[in-house]
This record gives structure tokens, C-alpha cells and sequence, in this order.
């Protein structure tokens, strides 16, 4: 079946030509008409389920069109820069990640500058143990959860599940942890602002991890991970911004030398840092694939 840079040649040289840029307008535009959104007529979807009290704590349920069992449980965090963003810009993975059999939880998180480090890994939480609680009502497995996040969501969804001190009561032990382009370190963010490019005063990580940057490297996921080892897959784009794969880098390699994890690491081919997730449920599988593969070899270890 052709995917979508084969039904449009031209996608694959519009993605190249913006390059390594957060371009959310000229990204949008490339797959307005790709239908990724669309509901399939076969699926149930559940929408703004509360998880806590905030008006933001709300989270949409994808249910598998087709159920011969019970289904594993994928939860997808938006991105963002910890400072906007918002489920419904993720349909496309409650979609695509439900029509491959998993009960797809997406949800909103509160965001900065109202709501400050550590929210997000809290609601994070706060949304695994509704899904502790729940997903057997939806026809999901409790037992058999993943927890994916991109961009801010990534850098919430690893400290969710790598830093015993952010996690709910009674812990988290994922299935598996997919970390897509996220940041991991906001000491190195905040010392690289020339060498990366990013402003001074930074309005994502300011905004979130706060104006006293003498606390970054003490909010620094790198240097909080003390969770036992789990299956993690770390990806970034090829036309990344510079600082998601240096970070994606160094987590892969904290990873592995220091913490006691075997991590996976995959480069999503053609993309940029918005484009990749923008192209889930489009046919393209250039995240998709990856992630899918991933999850299923996951699945099948002892």
C-alpha cells in the first residue's frame, strides 16, 4: 500500500525544505488534507474524561474497533514546550494507535507558567493511576500499559517513570516507556543557550522549571533517575532541533551506562521535531513503524 510521500512526492522535499525549525503553522499546513483526525465510523471515542480536578485533567479514550481480547493500554502525551498544546492535536495517534489494538488514553496536563515543574509528571501519574483504575471498563489491560510522550510530553512522561520521587503512591512500572524528542536536561538547555540557539529568557523552560535557574539542574531528569530498569524506546528526528538529539543522546546513554536500563534508540527518517507526529495515521509509518515494532517485541518478552 503507498504511504503518503508516495500519494504526495512532494512532502518528503516540503519537510527537508523547513528544516530543523518549530514551524507549527507551515507543518500544520503540510497535512491539512491528510484526514489523520478522522474518526473511523467502527471506533468509540469517550472525550474529556476527568483524571483530577483541574479543568485541564481531561483525557479521551480511543477504544479498538476490533477486540478478540482484552487490549494493552498505550497513554500519548501531547507536546508542547510545557507552555501550550492540547489532545485534540493528537487524534491522529488515538486513532491510529486504537485501529493497531490498543486502548489509547490521550490527555490534556496543565500547562506553564500557571502550573510549574512538577505538574506535568504528576498528572502523568495522576493519569496512570485513572487508567489503573478504569481501563478495565474500557476493555483495556492494566497490566499491559505503555506510556508514550513527544516533545514536553516526553520530558513529563520520563519523569513520571524514571524518578521514584515523581511518581504516584504505590509507583509506576510501564510495560514500556516511548520518549519522542523530548528535553532531559534543563541545566544543559539553560548553560547551551548560545551553542543551541535558544532565547535568553527561555519561555519554555522558565515557564516551567522556573525564573531561579540555580534550580534547573536540581529539576534535571538526568540527574533524578532511580527507577528499576524498563523497556524504554528514545527516538528523535533527523532534522531535529539540535538540542533534542544531543538530549536524546545523552538520556540513551545515561540510559545504558549508569542506571542499569537496556534502552532502544531509533532516528525518525525525513522528519523534523513536529512533523514526525503529525504524520501518525497518515500512512506514513516513519514514526508509526518504529514505535509499533517496538511495542509489539516489548510485548512479547517473558
Amino acid at each position: 500500500m503507498a504511504n503518503s510521500r508516495e500519494l504526495n512526492g512532494q512532502l518528503d522535499e516540503e519537510i527537508r525544505a523547513l528544516g530543523p525549525v518549530l514551524d507549527m503553522p507551515a507543518t500544520r499546513a503540510l497535512y491539512a488534507n491528510s484526514a489523520s483526525e478522522v474518526v473511523p465510523a467502527v471506533m468509540r471515542v469517550l472525550r474529556d474524561l476527568p483524571y483530577g480536578p483541574d479543568p485541564l485533567q481531561r483525557l479521551d479514550v480511543y477504544c479498538p474497533p476490533i477486540v478478540a481480547s482484552i487490549a494493552p493500554v498505550l497513554i500519548v502525551v501531547h507536546g508542547g514546550g510545557f507552555v501550550r498544546g492540547d489532545k485534540a492535536e493528537r487524534a491522529n495517534a488515538g486513532i491510529h494507535f486504537a485501529k493497531a489494538g490498543y486502548l489509547t488514553l490521550v490527555p490534556n496536563y496543565r500547562l506553564a507558567p500557571a502550573h510549574s515543574w512538577p505538574s506535568g509528571a504528576e498528572d502523568v501519574g495522576a493519569v496512570w493511576c485513572w487508567a489503573q483504575r478504569e481501563a478495565r471498563t474500557y476493555g483495556g489491560d492494566a497490566d499491559r500499559m505503555f506510556v508514550f510522550g513527544e516533545s514536553a510530553g516526553a520530558a513529563h512522561v520520563a519523569a513520571a517513570t524514571l524518578v521514584r520521587g515523581l511518581q504516584p503512591r504505590g509507583g509506576m512500572r510501564p510495560t514500556g516507556i516511548i520518549l519522542v524528542s523530548g528535553p532531559y536536561n534543563a541545566e544543559l538547555e539553560l548553560r547551551a543557550r548560545r551553542q543551541l540557539n535558544i532565547a535568553t529568557p527561555d519561555p519554555r523552560n522558565e515557564a516551567y522549571f522556573g525564573t531561579d535557574t540555580r534550580l534547573h539542574s536540581q529539576r534535571s531528569i538526568v540527574r533524578l533517575i532511580d527507577a528499576d530498569p524498563v523497556p524504554v524506546l528514545i527516538t528523535f528526528a533527523e532534522l531535529d532541533l539540535i538540542q533534542m538529539q544531543v538530549q536524546a543522546a545523552e538520556l540513551f546513554s545515561h540510559l545504558l551506562i549508569r542506571c542499569g536500563f537496556s534502552p532502544a534508540i531509533e532516528i525518525i527518517r525525513g522528519h523534523n521535531h513536529l512533523s514526525q507526529s503529525f504524520s501518525l495515521n497518515t500512512g506514513d509509518d516513519a514514526l508509526a513503524g518504529p514505535v509499533s515494532r517496538w511495542m509489539a517485541g516489548v510485548a512479547q518478552r517473558p
